[in-house]
């Protein structure tokens, strides 16, 4: 497949695209899209093992990419300690992302464990809202979806057309295994999150996050008890309802 420098949404054809990057391999679709995209590529992470697999791939095909992380101000003590470990493993700055409510601003306004009384509301304002200043600017995000995560992401697309930010979506492990993502990072020793050790398999905010309830359902462990299981980034774009007062 050639790569052109100029991909218009309303021109692809994406049964075709996904069914020609279904046949590459990691590193070339990372080449493809960084060809694609140039500057206007960003993967924006949550460190969770797929996603790592994808930085380890990324820095060596293009050093200068953007990586960008939200920082919800309510992660894992584990998690900002790989944050550090993966900046200084692979010699880059991740750039910050951050609510425009600190934890306490939120508390004033919506009161105390929002994430608790309203878990969709303090989702849109410390990942869904933040997200949008993640991509601004960009004509693609990578992510780290799998189809083997969930019901809900079995027929996630290497690349699709994101509605709520308006650029294009990138999943390069969409059909990989949950097994041979951990083979990846074994084998070439990568850092991971701690937790995973004690027994998660997806991991948040600590509020919302705890270990897994269906070994064969990774998300399991999230927003636990509530039919609740994505925070809202890659759920379809609709209109927002604020919790009544």
């Amino acid at each position: 497949m050639s790569p052109s420098t100029r991909l218009l949404h309303s021109n692809v054809d994406y049964v075709a695209l996904n069914r020609q990057l279904e046949e590459l391999t990691l590193t070339d679709f990372l080449r493809w899209s960084v060809v694609t995209f140039g500057e206007r590529l960003v993967q924006v992470t949550s460190f969770g093992p797929t996603g790592i697999v994808i930085l380890d791939h990324l820095v060596k095909v293009n050093p200068e990419v953007r990586v960008v992380t939200i920082d919800t101000g309510f992660l894992f003590p584990e998690t900002y300690a790989l944050w550090e470990e993966i900046e200084r493993r692979y010699g880059i700055q991740i750039h910050v992302v951050r609510p425009e409510l600190t934890p306490q601003e939120q508390e004033r306004l919506y009161g105390p464990a929002l994430w608790a009384l309203e878990p969709d509301v303090c989702c849109h304002e410390r990942k869904v809202k933040p997200m949008a200043a993640a991509v601004a600017g960009q004509h693609a995000w990578i992510t780290g979806l799998r189809r083997d995560q969930s019901n809900g992401r079995s027929q996630t697309p290497l690349i699709g057309w994101d509605a709520r930010y308006n650029l294009f979506k990138l999943s390069p492990l969409a059909h990989w295994t949950r097994e041979a993502v951990w083979d990846y990072i074994r084998a070439y020793d990568l850092p991971y999150n701690r937790l995973h050790d004690l027994g998660y398999t997806s991991i948040g905010c600590i509020h919302c996050t705890r270990q897994p309830t269906d070994a064969n359902d990774e998300r399991s462990g999230r927003w636990y008890g509530r039919m609740k299981t994505e925070c809202g980034l890659h759920l379809p774009a609709r209109p927002f309802t604020p919790c009544k007062e």
